[in-house]
């Protein structure tokens, strides 16, 4: 994939992200000051390869799990921004506040729903504590019943799931049909283990739509993840 498709890629899975609807070439062409007839021409070398779809023939386009992965894979964290840094600043402060273990890693999921708007989940012994779940079920994705039973099946298969495979990376992404349980959901989770009082394999993370904005995301979680655990080492 040239330096062009990849920026072009970053952009559609970006914008999509922001406005929930596939992404046309004229707004792509002013971004990088080129013909929509280049974008297109790229768009369809994107879509050749698995990484963007059309859903409909007028419409613009919209990543495929394929291009989600290329995009999590080859992301660079920065965090150079003045409203990440907030971000961040908020997260510490409230884990270093809380006092005793249970409330530190509730006040991490909570202020990571506060920060995302997706849906926040934490195990804390061999519970599972979840909070933001309007967040989630406000998300177009799920205005559908369908999708709402099938994003149901993974939180009630979740802890289980974690307990059993225990994912040994600081950092786990998984993508829509990546994902173990609820393939259809059209969800993706975003989790980080860390060392805790209650368990070695203890996990904080984000469950959202596949259509959410990645880099800060996973930013924040691995952040949440790594707080936690160096606050429970002092």
């Amino acid at each position: 994939m040239t330096e062009r498709q990849q920026n072009i890629l970053s952009s559609i899975i970006e914008q999509y992200a922001e406005v929930a609807s596939p992404v046309g070439s004229n707004l792509l062409a002013k971004l990088y000051n080129v013909s929509s007839a280049t974008i297109r021409s790229e768009m369809s070398v994107l879509e050749r390869g698995g990484y963007i779809s059309q859903p409909h023939t007028s419409a613009g386009r919209i990543p495929t799990d394929k291009g989600y992965r290329f995009y999590v894979n080859n992301l660079v964290f920065k965090n150079d921004q003045p409203h990440e840094l907030n971000a961040e600043r908020a997260l510490v402060s409230r884990v270093q506040n809380a006092g005793a273990p249970e409330r530190m890693i509730k006040n991490a999921v909570d202020t990571l729903v506060e920060l995302t708007h997706n849906l926040g989940l934490a195990t804390i012994g061999d519970q599972l504590y979840i909070s933001g779940l309007s967040n989630l079920f406000g998300q177009p994705e799920f205005l559908s019943g369908i999708n709402v039973r099938q994003v149901a099946r993974l939180l009630d298969n979740l802890e289980p799931w974690l307990r059993e495979v225990a994912p040994n990376e600081p950092l786990n992404v998984y993508i829509g049909q990546e994902n173990p349980i609820g393939r259809s959901a059209n969800c993706s989770l975003i989790i980080s283990r860390f060392r805790g009082p209650y368990s070695d394999h203890s996990y904080i993370g984000m469950l959202g739509p596949t259509r959410q904005s990645y880099r800060e995301v996973m930013y924040l979680v691995g952040r949440a993840g790594r707080e936690l655990e160096q606050s429970f080492s002092v």
